[in-house]
């Protein structure tokens, strides 16, 4: 089950500081790149693609489902690219791969990009997949709560340690009235016991705990007030200013893949269901469902898929130093690209 791992962000960032080389452990995720396709049959099969690496901050699911679909109908081909997709997990580097020039591309959230750019890593936001954050707390629909202030006056929460959104919570309403533990990744505590509460992702956990036959009453964090850009296309400032015609592209190619993804993804899903086994279809069809108002708003239908303002950058900055993960809000026009 899902772990996002913003506590790793900070310890990469010190061993980069140290001079540490960032390498993929042979037991992380797979890694797999473009399939073996026939050339079309046109003048453009002329044209050599430039070979160009993404790197995700997790295995295959359906929030990458974009990315796939972007490769599988060929729209990186159209725009000259060759992508090879990385898998990720747990503990992968995807914000140093990406500041060290390891990789073209990397999928982060928006906090721990920001995190990270603070302390020097030249990153920059190219697009957001979620213009909603998808992380939010769980607890039985028996207990009754009606929002987050009520799930945290009583019982049981597991929490990742050094999640930004948790230092939120904390902050907005304490935690002295709940047991916080540690966070595990699985939902079986959560399905045997019915004071307990947890962290999710809501394309994840609250899926899984239905399928075992739990009632989960799901509550987004974006509610309170924290809503960082999630699933957030991460470059280097240095790729950008030296080749912004590829990075336009693929942008541009990673948007028609997410307009076709969420028109249609049956097709996509099978590719990741290949590559994600632990995953059934059916979970795979519910997930990409369960995102959609989450993806796509009034403001991506005006302004594009992906969009990106400003001022939620701003703001997501000012509660971070307000949560004292960094000291200051370094100049939003350093690390967003113009849309």
């Amino acid at each position: 089950m899902r772990r996002r791992r913003f506590v790793g962000v900070l310890g990469g960032l010190a061993l980069l500081a140290l001079g540490s080389a960032c390498s993929r452990s042979k037991d992380s995720a797979p890694k797999e790149g473009t399939p073996k396709t026939e050339a079309p049959a046109d003048a453009a099969a002329a044209v050599k693609l430039v070979p160009v690496k993404l790197a995700l901050n997790w295995v295959p699911e359906p929030e990458f489902g974009g990315f796939y679909a972007a490769r599988e109908q060929g729209f990186f081909k159209r725009a000259g690219l060759d992508v090879t997709i990385q898998g990720g997990g747990s503990g992968v580097p995807v914000m140093q791969m990406v500041a060290t020039g390891q990789v073209d591309f990397g999928i982060a959230g928006a906090d721990e990009m920001l995190t990270a750019r603070a302390r020097g890593l030249d990153v920059v936001a190219l697009f957001s997949v979620y213009q909603t954050s998808p992380q939010g707390l769980m607890a039985h629909a028996s207990r009754g709560a009606k929002n987050i202030q009520e799930l945290l006056s009583s019982g049981t929460v597991a929490l990742e340690p050094g999640i930004p959104y948790a230092a939120f919570l904390k902050k907005k309403y304490g935690f002295d009235k709940v047991k916080v533990v540690p966070y595990d990744g699985g939902v079986a505590r959560f399905v045997a016991d019915k004071n307990f509460a947890q962290q999710c992702f809501i394309t994840a956990e609250p899926l899984a705990a239905r399928r075992q036959g739990a009632d989960p009453a799901v509550f987004l964090v974006a509610d309170e007030g924290f809503n960082p850009y999630t699933a957030v296309v991460i470059t280097r400032g240095a790729l950008l200013k030296e080749q912004p015609g590829r990075v336009k592209d693929f942008v541009a190619a990673v948007r028609e893949g997410w307009r076709v993804y969420l028109e249609d993804p049956a097709a996509t899903n099978a590719v990741m269901g290949k590559l994600n086994t632990s995953m059934d279809a059916e979970t795979f069809a519910g997930a990409s469902e369960a995102q959609k108002p989450l993806i796509e708003t009034e403001e991506t239908r005006a302004k594009g898929l992906g969009t990106m303002s400003r001022e939620r950058w701003a703001t997501l900055g000012q509660q971070l130093v307000d949560l004292g993960l960094i000291d200051k809000v370094p100049p939003v026009d350093d690390f967003v690209r113009p849309q």
